[in-house]
């Protein structure tokens, strides 16, 4: 299986390397990173050691020689780059493509541009871009797949299988609306409270941050089952204390992006949930705009 992962970030680099042990992986990124990865290779360090040389360009059409045509496409892109993504990738000849991306919304952008299935995905490996040509992988996770809409799909069988080839802990799954409604619940509640308090993920697990990040979640989870997803309260909290403790040391993304002065993706996190919300949310519903005031004061927005 030929695999093009759309955005090599921190998660893109670390799926697309774990993947390039295995599979002929062609990432697609900026320099200097991507100038890096091709005249080194690729370091992984942290929980997992490897060192791979996949390909590594900052267009698609510059891949694998010029070709368009891979059996995967793995879109790795900041929420606010899904159209970008799918408008570069449109042309090409993909067998599946699937997004593991933050959020709501990817998928269905994703498959109103592309001529093949799209599979929708969540993915608990921590990771790091730590230096051009090196990720770090902060804690080993699991990658859960299947078709964005619900149900079972050949590809997203083909997609599991290579995936575990690759020693990526991977479940193929029928629920995936479902999982990206309890991702998104998670994201809710914890990104947002660790990037404006500039903490650890295991800060969240006592004292105020804790009822920020529970209570973000518990909204998340009730315009869920508004949309006919089965998802509790006490479902969406045990999943934000769950991961808070399992990636205790890790820098949220959202964190990561105001440590940077970069754009974050309120509006498919915390936005998403007040864009969706029949009922008020009032916690998710000021810490949407206290990020937004951010950006806008920084001239992202």
């Amino acid at each position: 299986m030929d695999v093009l992962v759309f955005g090599a970030g921190s998660l893109g680099s670390l799926l697309g390397g774990l993947l390039a042990r295995d599979r002929d992986v062609t990432l697609v990124g900026r320099d200097p990173h991507v100038a890096r990865v091709r005249e080194d290779g690729l370091r992984i360090t942290g929980a997992v050691e490897a060192r791979v040389r996949p390909e590594a360009v900052t267009a698609v059409a510059d891949g694998d020689g010029g070709t368009t045509d891979w059996d995967l496409a793995v879109v790795a892109v900041k929420a606010s780059d899904t159209d970008a993504a799918a408008a570069a990738l449109a042309d090409c000849d993909l067998d599946a493509c699937l997004s593991v991306q933050n959020g709501l919304g990817n998928e269905e952008r994703l498959a109103a541009a592309l001529d093949c299935p799209v599979l929708g995905g969540t993915c608990t490996y921590g990771a790091r871009l730590a230096d051009p040509g090196r990720v770090e992988c902060t804690g080993v996770g699991e990658v859960t797949l299947g078709p964005h809409e619900g149900g079972e799909s050949a590809a997203a069988e083909r997609v599991g299988a290579a995936f575990d080839d690759a020693g990526i802990e991977t479940t193929v799954a029928d629920d995936v609306p479902r999982r990206l409604w309890a991702k998104l619940a998670v994201n809710a509640g914890i990104n947002v409270a660790t990037a404006l308090a500039d903490l650890p993920n295991g800060a969240l697990l006592d004292g105020p941050a804790n009822d920020l990040a529970r209570a973000a979640a518990r909204e998340a989870a009730r315009v869920a089952r508004a949309h006919g997803i089965d998802l509790s309260d006490d479902e969406a909290v045990a999943a934000v204390e769950r991961v808070a403790t399992d990636t205790a040391d890790n820098v949220s993304s959202m964190r990561q992006d105001l440590q940077r002065g970069r754009r974050t993706e309120i509006d498919a996190i915390n936005g998403a949930v007040v864009e969706r919300a029949d009922e008020p949310v009032p916690v998710n519903e000021t810490l949407t705009r206290l990020v937004r005031a951010w950006e806008r004061e920084r001239g992202l927005r």
